[in-house]
């Protein structure tokens, strides 16, 4: 298991995943024919985690930093959300899924209310201030203190691969929101520098596959 997501596998009830590379399967440019070949791997480690696939939400992601709020009990089948670059929920027995490659996958968990977020923040989702948002919505619909969040930001590309350092904005903008230093876990995983266990899309010019970020509560 992943250590900077050992604090939230710590929480009763809820898991979180980052899978990696999956080696064998072909990957190219077209985006959605490479996540058809790489879904049963995805279904797999959904199952191993106690879910299933078919309750896992996940989001369009345009690089922009709108968040939906998924209410299991609005819908009756799982899906791709679209305009959003972020998924939060207070439901249980849902899984949030966010595609990566490059881009940060952010884990956030209520240790106290047990509502979830999980968000896709880039170069343009930090400069945007998806994080930020994110708490605010938190705190408004489920009651959420900024000191109780656990964090965690999974491999994203870096420097030198990458000009720009958006992790440590990412860090810097969770403190500016409340999150305790402590509560925060930065893999420090550059994707760019390790082809070998994970997608880079600028390294791999765009022919590459996606990794994919889970987080969800059992019951």
């Amino acid at each position: 298991m992943e250590d900077y997501l050992e604090a939230i596998n710590s929480i009763q009830g809820v898991r979180a995943r980052f899978v990696g590379r999956v080696d064998g399967v072909e990957v190219d440019t077209d985006r959605l024919a490479t996540l058809v070949r790489l879904e049963p791997y995805h279904r797999a480690v959904a199952s191993e985690m106690g879910l299933s696939w078919d309750v896992c939400w996940r989001a369009e992601q345009v690089h922009g930093a709108e968040i939906a709020i998924v209410k299991g009990d609005e819908f009756t089948e799982a899906k791709t959300i679209a305009g959003v670059d972020g998924l939060i929920t207070g439901d249980a027995s849902l899984l949030l899924g966010i595609y990566v490659a490059d881009c940060g996958a952010i884990y956030l968990v209520d240790q106290k209310t047990g509502a979830l977020g999980l968000l896709h923040s880039g170069k343009k989702g930090t400069e945007l201030g998806i994080l930020k948002k994110a708490i605010n919505m938190m705190q408004e619909e489920y009651g959420t203190d900024p000191a109780d969040l656990i964090v965690s930001l999974a491999p994203c590309i870096r420097p030198p691969a990458y000009d720009i350092d958006f992790a440590a904005q990412i860090q810097e903008q969770a403190m500016q929101a409340g999150v305790k230093a402590e509560n925060y876990h930065d893999s420090k995983i550059c994707t760019g520098s390790n082809t070998a266990d994970f997608y880079s899309y600028r390294i791999e010019k765009g022919a590459t596959g996606r990794m994919l970020a889970l987080l969800g509560k059992v019951t």
